[in-house]
């Protein structure tokens, strides 16, 4: 597709549909990964995580895909961590940064890592947190950590700023990537681009609306006035 060439930045797929995921080869070939979430798969009418995250991991083929961990206990979540790592090599597990009771999750992560296990730190917000995560870190294994700048946007503040120092913080870790995470808008794709994150992640309504870049912003008007019109008729509003 046109719109992502050139691009530097992985884009993945976020959702809960193994359907969407196996027609993204052909829609979305440009996707490099994938990620779920416990409150998407519910939203999705996900009844067993197993046999989702099995099927799920099937439809990706060779590319990476996250699931979370359930539990709120840091034992329990280890356990599930490992369990989660077991299905396949391009399965990463999500670790929340901190559980409920906003107990830091850094300890587990060090330990998951250092065993080999590839992880997706998630709800990543502050810059604080994501320091804390470069002193624990494992050099030589893989990991994901996923920052909301989409979020960071709802309390009123430039994400842009903000992702550029997350990624500052991260550099000495080679095989860290840094993602953008809850996008809310096609421009946040170029502004994660801009920052030089390596990942964003987006839903395939996002991903729907690459075909809109460059778009003939005349043309763009001309479809809206259509829209509204047929909206009326249909509507048979009168005065």
């Amino acid at each position: 597709m046109p719109a992502v060439d050139g691009l530097k930045i992985k884009i993945f797929m976020d959702g809960a549909d193994v359907d969407s995921i196996k027609s993204s080869a052909v829609k979305f070939p440009f996707v490099k990964g994938y990620t779920t979430n416990p409150t998407l798969m519910r939203k999705a009418g996900v009844k067993d995580y197993q046999v989702f995250a099995r099927e799920a991991l099937a439809a990706a083929g060779e590319l990476p895909i996250s699931f979370e961990v359930f539990s709120d206990d840091f034992d329990d979540m280890a356990r599930q961590a490992r369990i989660i790592a077991s299905w396949g090599r391009n399965a990463f597990v999500k670790i929340p940064v901190t559980n409920t009771k906003g107990e830091s999750s850094c300890p587990l992560i060090e330990k998951l890592t250092d065993e080999g296990l590839r992880i997706n730190v998630t709800a990543v917000i502050s810059l604080n947190q994501v320091k804390k995560l470069t002193g624990i870190l494992n050099k030589d294994v893989p990991a994901v950590v996923s920052v909301f700048a989409g979020r960071v946007a709802d309390t009123g503040r430039d994400p842009m700023p903000h992702m550029t120092e997350a990624l500052s913080a991260l550099r000495p870790f080679p095989k860290a990537e840094l993602l953008w995470a809850s996008p809310r808008e096609l421009l946040n794709v170029f502004q994660a681009e801009e920052t030089g994150c390596h990942i964003i992640t987006l839903t395939p309504d996002l991903l729907a609306k690459l075909k809109l870049v460059g778009k003939d912003l005349d043309e763009f008007s001309l479809e809206t006035v259509k829209m509204f019109y047929d909206d009326a008729c249909a509507a048979s509003y009168d005065l």
